[in-house]
């Protein structure tokens, strides 16, 4: 499931987060990559070992946590601190894949849901698309300032040269409750008609089914 979630960051969010960045240092992203990807990847990634990262990261990922459709879409059990990725000009991120476990100083996670925030205008950079291969043909992401894209992070994907400007992007990877991408798909779909019925129908029967399929399911498919 791919999944555009509008919002996350509000104008006044994203005038902060880009006046920390402005200034902070960035090291070559290839530091960060593992041996495959390492190929393939040409950016710039915020030092997270220089200067106060962490308010940052209690802004981006604050917004996250607070916005329904990711709670939903991800149904997160542990989210890794997050890398802010710059492209400018000639930069790109060729076809990778994810690595599948992920952590450091002894705090390891399994890397079921990639996440990318929208730091930048789309109007402010040529190219940058995320480009992610899935069972309906390739899907181009090129999100608006503060929003952000869910997708599994078990499929190949890249990021297209930038050839204007600067694309500025938060990144990180979730380890779900559900590891299995097409249960995660289900139970979103199942949640939104859930969410309807205990508005619209709070009282009716079909409710209290529906309702009661969920949230077993969620208890049969974690995993914990």
């Amino acid at each position: 499931m791919l999944l555009i979630v509008p919002g996350v960051l509000k104008p006044d969010e994203l005038k902060l987060a880009r006046s920390w960045l402005a200034d902070a240092p960035f090291v070559d992203g290839k530091l960060s990559a593992g041996a495959a990807a390492r190929r393939v990847k040409q950016n710039e990634e915020r030092d997270r070992g220089a200067g106060d990262v962490e308010r940052l990261d209690q802004l981006v990922m604050g917004a996250l946590t607070r916005h329904p459709m990711y709670r939903n879409g991800a149904l997160p059990l542990h989210a890794a601190s997050p890398m802010y990725a710059r492209y400018r000009p000639g930069m790109v991120y060729g076809e990778h894949l994810d690595d599948p476990i992920m952590g450091t100083g002894g705090v390891m996670y399994r890397s079921d849901v990639a996440v990318t925030v929208f730091l930048s205008d789309a109007g402010a950079y040529d190219g940058g698309e995320l480009v992610i291969r899935t069972a309906a043909g390739e899907q181009k992401v090129k999100g608006a300032a503060g929003d952000a894209v869910l997708y599994p992070a078990s499929t190949i994907h890249h990021v297209s040269p930038v050839t204007r400007g600067e694309r500025l992007v938060a990144v990180t990877w979730v380890q779900s409750l559900v590891r299995d991408p097409a249960r995660r798909e289900l139970l979103y779909g199942l949640n939104l008609a859930r969410e309807k019925l205990l508005a619209t129908a709070p009282e009716a029967e079909e409710t209290a089914q529906v309702n009661a399929a969920y949230l077993n399911l969620i208890r049969m498919w974690s995993d914990l």
